[in-house]
């Protein structure tokens, strides 16, 4: 198990060059925007406009602060999506309008390359202890708001933006908010064949 310190995370140009976006931890280490297996970041959205296309990758999506985004999505309904509504997924290599609601929004973004690695994301807002179980692949907890500790065999603090990086042991990890937080469950699995 790693710790991902808020402090520590990189920020880059977004790959069209519109804004800019944090990197929390890529896969392989040290890929760039063409190359990764998997991408976990967070970006500004100041302005409407196209969103980056990336060929071979599924994405989801996640309001984490600001009104929300519409985004319009070649073959697809318009999807509003905001803080509260479900997480968004769809093919990163789509062409991709996107329409503030009400101003700049903060969004988090998971995405894997088609074929080699799959992605779920899970949003927990949580006041008592919860139970979470890694997976064989790699599971990051993003500590989204508030604090938490980790039981593990040492205990691990995280606050507003952290991120405990896990893999590839099966384990139950016991999370206590400190007195609430929310949560991002991210597990990224190997596709048979290619893990």
């Amino acid at each position: 198990m790693r710790v991902l310190r808020a402090a520590d995370y990189k920020s880059m140009p977004w790959k069209n060059g519109g804004g800019v976006t944090t990197e929390i931890a890529v896969s392989p280490a040290g890929a760039g925007l063409d190359d990764f297996d998997w991408r976990v970041s967070m970006a500004r959205v100041e302005l409407s406009g196209p969103f980056s296309q990336f060929a071979g990758i599924d994405r989801t999506l996640a309001v984490l602060g600001g009104e929300g985004i519409v985004l319009d999505i070649a073959g697809y309904p318009p999807a509003s999506i905001n803080r509260v509504t479900d997480l968004f997924s769809f093919p990163a290599d789509v062409p991709t309008t996107a329409t503030l609601i009400g101003g700049p929004i903060t969004d988090l973004n998971v995405m894997t390359r088609r074929g080699r690695t799959a992605h779920s994301v899970e949003r927990l807002s949580i006041s008592t202890p919860v139970e979470i179980r890694t997976e064989a692949g790699t599971t990051l907890i993003l500590c989204m708001n508030g604090e938490v500790t980790v039981r593990a065999a040492e205990p691990v603090r995280l606050g507003p933006l952290d991120t405990l990086l896990s893999g590839p042991e099966r384990t139950s990890l016991l999370v206590q908010p400190a007195p609430e937080a929310t949560l991002f469950v991210i597990r990224i699995d190997g596709i048979s064949g290619n893990d």
